[in-house]
């Protein structure tokens, strides 16, 4: 670069910064590429903005839509990745590396806007249900109800995934309609501006959804109150400094942390040097040491082995880090690149230092440790380092100190108990691995290491196949750890949006509980019309729209029948003796007789607005219909969520979940469930 950028802060709709303040050098030669701005931020103003602007322009949106335009928004990055994919050149990070960062982040935003559309509703009120009865005469329930906070959330993050580290955390709090203000670690800030600006270009957001601060948060954390959040991902130190702010603790504001933490990986027992495991188990601790040259919150830290096999990994180990070419990513072969910056640099090897006293070095800098590319001498480059403690139990800094970069230490086992207290010293992790190709080394192992770590996987042949691997957190599923690691929980699908929503507890009336909720209660007052449900467009219907089927009664044809197209000849639908001896005392229709006839009464068969059935939920027998009883069936709109999608005719869809009740003739409940449906629009 030619020219030195200053960077901006995007604070009450507006980008400040012209004044250049800190340098920012490039980590590959330590060139100056960008400084940040000199300007100080009026945090007033942000929170003032975010509550005053952002809050009611979330809320003026759905979940639904919410999601949609989340969609749009990866959609919108994913044209402009190869912009993000140069700048990030300078945070020393290869291709793979700036993979993860930069359409990891932005997956992770088409992942929240797939999970909002197929799990929350048309509206800002989600239910938590299902209602309970909390009186004998059903005039009383209790349910729970789940609402946007009204407040903003504080994002603040790490170096190391300066676009990932943003959009995991944006993505759930946006759907929650919580503005946000994102706070990067300042030696990496320029990519975050980067994306951050690619979002405010974009136009899909609405005014003061996101806000930016480049520098200090100042005395931002002073100025929240209890309708706000604050998420942090960095160091325990820190975490433990913002966590301590008096002003957060006095109003209980909501603080998640999820710290950079002890990462163990543990060869099993069983694991021979032959095995698959055993390679896989050593490419894994590798690609973890050298993946963005080890600066990762989920890195592998520790590798506990079984000391029977502790030279046989080394050795593994040091053939595999020999192959790996450092240097500029740009550069054909280069497999590792830089630290984020020199002061980066310093402080891993003095942790080296601590690490290696009383232990060996099995793999380092003496190891031929060239980087490669014009500067590099200059660059903030670190050798992967390979360690081995023979006596770990005993030894508190492999368990205490984080060399924040390519470095692991090896530690030895007697028996798979040992291996899972040794992980247990490190107080709580992100992440653990077990390799192992025998379930009862896992079944007994797992449940250890899951006190101790948010995520546990266990690697073997057959989940290879398909494996993310131990430093990759997904949408789907919880990160964070106990301990150590913060305590914290951040992804996890839906419940990281739950996160950010305020849950109530609500009593009242069937009634009045539906109408809160945008969901029929069972017991809520119900509209019958002379026009069926189903032959209602998805704009007509409305909750509590109801039919009340005639009523059949069921024969020994109908049982004989059902088991002879369906193949289940179970004895409880054919033998009389053997049934009278059970605990119904006679012999009893087919569950799923009871559906099917249900639906032979409750649908309307001629083709209309309801296109098709993808599913039940929550279904439940509940009381045996026998030989002579007779059922009927009530079908309730119960819940419609518009979902703004349409057909390859352009024909718009919604989705409506019924729900159904099966009764026989003693007014008893047979059958209870939620038919999911799609249904027409008009337009």
């Amino acid at each position: 670069m030619t020219n030195v950028s200053t960077l901006q802060s995007l604070i009450g709709g507006r980008w400040l910064g012209a004044e250049p303040h800190l340098p920012l050098l490039s980590a590959l030669n330590s060139k100056l590429v960008y400084h940040t701005h000199a300007e100080k931020i009026d945090f007033e103003e942000a929170v003032v903005y975010a509550r005053r602007t952002g809050v009611p322009a979330l809320m003026a949106l759905d979940f639904q839509t919410r999601a949609a335009r989340l969609k749009a928004l990866a959609t919108y990055l994913m044209g402009r990745k190869e912009e993000l994919y140069a700048i990030s050149h300078h945070t020393g990070a290869t291709r793979a590396d700036s993979w993860v960062d930069v359409e990891g982040g932005i997956g992770t935003l088409y992942a929240f806007a797939s999970m909002g559309s197929r799990e929350l509703p048309s509206s800002n009120v989600l239910h938590e249900g299902p209602a309970i009865a909390l009186g004998k005469r059903g005039g009383f329930a209790g349910t729970h109800i789940l609402v946007p906070r009204g407040g903003l959330a504080v994002h603040i993050n790490a170096f190391n995934f300066p676009i990932w580290g943003l959009l995991e955390k944006f993505a759930p709090s946006f759907l929650a309609a919580m503005p946000c203000i994102g706070k990067p670690a300042t030696a990496t800030s320029y990519l975050t501006e980067a994306v951050v600006r690619m979002m405010h270009e974009s136009g899909l957001l609405p005014d003061g959804a996101i806000q930016l601060v480049i520098g200090s948060t100042g005395d931002l954390l002073d100025r929240l109150n209890g309708a706000d959040a604050v998420t942090f991902t960095g160091s325990a130190d820190t975490a433990l400094k913002l966590r301590a702010n008096q002003n957060l603790l006095t109003n209980s504001v909501p603080f998640t942390a999820e710290a950079d933490s002890l990462n163990c990986a543990i060869l099993g027992p069983d694991v021979t040097p032959d095995d698959p495991e055993f390679d896989l188990f050593v490419k894994e601790v590798a690609r973890e040491m050298t993946g963005k040259a080890g600066q990762k919150c989920t890195a592998i830290r520790r590798i506990i082995v079984p000391e029977s096999r502790v030279d046989a990994v080394a050795e593994r180990l040091r053939e595999r880090l020999a192959k790996i070419v450092v240097g500029d990513p740009s550069l054909e072969g280069v497999r590792m690149g830089a630290l984020a910056s020199m002061d980066q640099q310093r402080d891993v090897a003095e942790r080296v230092a601590m690490l290696a006293e009383g232990n060996e070095v099995v793999f380092g800098a003496r190891d031929g440790f060239a980087p490669v590319g014009e500067g590099s001498a200059n660059g903030a480059f670190f050798a992967p380092t390979l360690l081995l403690c023979r006596n770990a139990m005993r030894n508190d800094a492999v368990h205490d100190v984080e060399a924040f970069g390519p470095v692991s230490t090896m530690m030895t086992y007697n028996g798979i108990d040992e291996a899972v207290a040794l992980a247990a010293r490190g107080k709580g992790s992100l992440v653990s691995t077990l390799c192992t190709k025998d379930p009862m080394v896992a079944a007994r192992a797992v449940p250890g290491l899951a006190a101790y770590h948010g995520r546990v996987l266990v690697l073997e042949r057959e989940a290879a196949v398909d494996s993310t691997g131990h430093g990759s957190p997904l949408p789907q599923l919880k990160h964070g750890g106990p301990g150590r690691a913060g305590g914290g929980e951040e992804l996890g699908g839906i419940r990281a949006v739950r996160h950010f929503l305020q849950r109530a507890a609500l009593q009242g009336s069937p009634t009045m509980l539906a109408a809160v909720t945008g969901e029929y209660v069972r017991g809520a007052a119900v509209q019958e019309s002379a026009l069926h449900p189903f032959r209602k467009y998805f704009e007509d219907l409305r909750m509590g729209d109801s039919l009340l089927t005639h009523r059949r009664t069921v024969t020994e044809a109908d049982i004989v029948g059902f088991g002879g197209i369906s193949g289940d000849f179970f004895y409880m639908h054919f033998d009389e003796i053997a049934a009278r001896d059970s605990q119904f005392g006679k012999r009893i229709a087919h569950g799923y007789f009871v559906l099917s006839a249900a639906a032979g009464l409750f649908v309307s068969p001629a083709p209309g607005p309801v296109l098709a059935n993808y599913g039940l939920d929550n279904l439940r027998f509940i009381t045996p219909v026998g030989i002579g009883d007779t059922i009927r069936a009530r079908l309730t709109c119960k819940r419609k969520v518009d979902r703004n999608r349409t057909d390859e005719k352009g024909v718009g869809q919604g989705v409506v979940a019924w729900d159904v009740q099966v009764t026989n003739q003693h007014d008893e409940l047979v059958a209870s469930y939620d038919i999911l449906t799609l249904v027409m629009k008009k337009h």
